[in-house]
Order: structure tokens, then C-alpha cells, then sequence
């Protein structure tokens, strides 16, 4: 994952709609986050399908950048982290617990920490539908609004840094985490449990989003929720050729229909 991988600026810029040049500031990380984070959509696949999962830079960019898919958090935020050295930022990644149904996790989700001009910027483009839309310094107590979305960033103590999103009910925790070091294999082990153990969701649902700086497209096995403003939709999903149809059409997915197993994609599980 950290080995050398000559990345193709050009075709990475052209994949998530960018064509002026990326400068090395706050202001170019922005633009690069929210350019890929609007267009290379969170989603699961590959893990319905039974293919295992490679997060090294160059297979990422051949499924992601290429192959025009998505990917989820380990290979999202493996791709931008590539994609961010390469245009001369100094980013590393860090390891987060999820803590959204209120029990800890371990450490299975991969976030980027971002430095620039002696500030350090959490970056996530990879965490689905109730995600950061935008850096987050990396300073308790911080509260911004993304998009109408409310985030803070909290000191919660032993376990580092704590994210939380408002709604209707409150403050919801996202996730925590810590600054400590994190390697290849620390990322390895934790992408093999979230891809293949049986509790994790992404083995469990079907699952892909899609932002917009006015809401986002979400599927969740054959139900999909389209919300705009304070407009919402919610859509059942035939199974058959639609499906494969709706994953393009909704989200840019483009499954490579050759493949016998995706005979078994629009089934019930």
C-alpha cells in the first residue's frame, strides 16, 4: 500500500471532473476532496460478489480510476491518500472506531490526516452517507457546518479524538480515534475482518452512496433513498437487469456484466 506506484495525475484529475491545476494548500485539499467525494461513489460490490479486495495503488487505480467504480473507506481513502502524495501534500493514514449504534468498535475504518503549514487536517472521503463533506482541523471543541450537515470534533479521552454529526435527536458519534502511528499491516488486518467477517455490514448489505452538496443518493440492498433539501424519496429496487441498471445510472457503478457471479447480485440474499 505504501510501495512506489507512478499515479497518473491526469487520469485521476479527469475521473473526479477536475481540470485546473491542485495547489499544495487548505484550499487545494478542499477542492481535491470534495471532487473525488462527489464523484467516485462509497459502495460495496465487490465484497457481495465474493472478490477479495486489493488495496495496493496501482489495483486501486485499475478498479477505481479506470474500471470507473467506487470502493469503500480502506480503498477510497487508500486511493485519495495516493493521489494526495503524489501532488506534494504530506498525508498519512490513521485507523478510527466506528461508534455509530452507540458500542465501540475496533479499529475499522481508515481515515487520512493531512499537515499543511503546520496544521493537521482530518480528511475523510470514505465513511458513506453520514460523512464529513469537507477537511476537519484537527482541534477539540471545533464545530463546522458541511453542506447544512453540523460536525464537531471532541477530545474523548483514552480513545484520542471523537467526530459527531447533529440530527433531529442531538449529537450522533461518528467515530474515534487516535494519532498513533498506523502501518501497512495495521491496515491489512483491519480490511480483512470489515471485508469478510460476518457481523460486518459490508458483508451483510448491499450498500453504496453517492454525494451531492444537497444530499446524496443511498442504497441499502434494494431500497434507495434520493434526498435533495428537505425533499426526500425512498424507492424500491426490482431485481434483474434493473439493478445493474440502477447501480450505473444512480451511481456511475459499472459492473462488468461478463462475469457469471453477477447472476447472483439482484437475487435476495
Amino acid at each position: 500500500m505504501s510501495g512506489s506506484h507512478d499515479f497518473d495525475r491526469g487520469a485521476y484529475l479527469r475521473r473526479i471532473n477536475l481540470v485546473d491545476p491542485v495547489s499544495v494548500s487548505e484550499a487545494g485539499l478542499l477542492r481535491l476532496s470534495r471532487a473525488q467525494l462527489f464523484t467516485i461513489p462509497f459502495e460495496n460490490m465487490d465484497i457481495q460478489l465474493g472478490r477479495r479486495l486489493a488495496l495496493d495503488p496501482a489495483a486501486l487505480f485499475c478498479k477505481i480510476i479506470l474500471g470507473h467504480r467506487g470502493g469503500y473507506c480502506f480503498e477510497l481513502n487508500t486511493l485519495f491518500r495516493t493521489a494526495l502524495l503524489s501532488f506534494g501534500f504530506e498525508a498519512r493514514p490513521v485507523l478510527a472506531r466506528v461508534r455509530l449504534r452507540g458500542e465501540i468498535h475496533g479499529r475499522d475504518h481508515l481515515i487520512t490526516l493531512v499537515r499543511i503549514d503546520g496544521r493537521d487536517m482530518l480528511v475523510d472521503v470514505g465513511f458513506g452517507a453520514s460523512g464529513l463533506r469537507a477537511p476537519l482541523p484537527l482541534e477539540p471543541g471545533y464545530t463546522t457546518t458541511q453542506d447544512n450537515i453540523r460536525f464537531r470534533l471532541l477530545d474523548d479521552g483514552d480513545y484520542g479524538f471523537l467526530l459527531q454529526t447533529e440530527n433531529r435527536d442531538g449529537w450522533q458519534n461518528l467515530y474515534s480515534f487516535d494519532t498513533g502511528l498506523v502501518c501497512d499491516s495495521d491496515i491489512e488486518i483491519s480490511n480483512h475482518f470489515t471485508e469478510t467477517h460476518h457481523r460486518s455490514s459490508f458483508v451483510r448489505f448491499r450498500i453504496a452512496h453517492l454525494p451531492h452538496p444537497e444530499g446524496g443518493t443511498s442504497l441499502l440492498d434494494f431500497s434507495l433513498r434520493l434526498v435533495r433539501g428537505d425533499a426526500e424519496e425512498s424507492l424500491v429496487v426490482d431485481p434483474g437487469p434493473a439493478y445493474l441498471k440502477m447501480l450505473e445510472t444512480r451511481f456511475g457503478i459499472r459492473l462488468d456484466a461478463a462475469y457469471e457471479e453477477l447472476r447472483r447480485l439482484p437475487d435476495e440474499n
